[in-house]
């Protein structure tokens, strides 16, 4: 019975350990450290919140910066008074299915559409493929350039200017080295709305 009590006195305390203590010292740190991630990174101005730059929204307007594309389920998940939430997660198709080569081929054609300026120029991959979670926020450096000419005309503003915008929206890289370069669609698409 000795050994029983120690084993469940071990467990309670791992769980306290683990379930509180951890959890409230990690996000206390979290707080103090990084408080702007700690929230989500809300992007507000005047009082209105656009949204966070750690969470993917989808764009489909010609005249926005297209993101990585966002399945979002308004089915599956309802609040306690019933009204559906939006919930996002990745396709779960495999590469080599015949509805995924049907997807993209869609996609594709979408993106030479409306980008009709790059021909047959390679679609960068992030702008035809699903993230792992589902709600990427950025896009490489190569997706934002694609759309330069597109935005440009969509926005009456020259390729200079749309330039800029993605160069001050882009990630750099951590230390110079560590990582990949991306850039925040929604930074860009609420600076050609000049919201920012």
């Amino acid at each position: 019975m000795d050994n029983f009590k120690k084993a469940l006195l071990s467990v309670i305390t791992f769980t306290v350990f683990c379930g509180f203590i951890y959890t409230m010292v990690m996000t206390g740190i979290c707080q103090v450290l990084f408080p702007n991630s700690a929230n989500g990174k809300i992007i507000e101005v005047n009082g209105v919140k656009y949204g966070s730059e750690l969470l993917g929204q989808q764009y489909t307007s010609d005249r926005y910066m297209w993101g990585r594309i966002t399945k979002v389920d308004v089915s599956t998940y309802k609040d306690t008074e019933g009204n559906q939430l939006a919930y996002a997660a990745p396709s779960n198709l495999s590469p080599a299915s015949e509805d995924y080569e049907k997807l993209i081929a869609q996609r594709v054609e979408k993106i030479r559409k409306a980008n009709p300026e790059k021909g047959n120029e390679p679609i960068p991959v992030d702008l035809v493929t699903n993230s792992g979670s589902g709600l990427d926020p950025d896009i490489s450096v190569v997706a934002a350039k694609y759309q330069v000419d597109r935005l440009a005309r969509e926005n009456n503003m020259s390729k200079e200017e749309v330039n800029d915008i993605i160069e001050k929206c882009t990630n750099h890289k951590v230390l110079g080295f560590f990582g990949e370069e991306t850039v925040n669609v929604l930074k860009v698409n609420l600076m050609l709305d000049k919201i920012i």
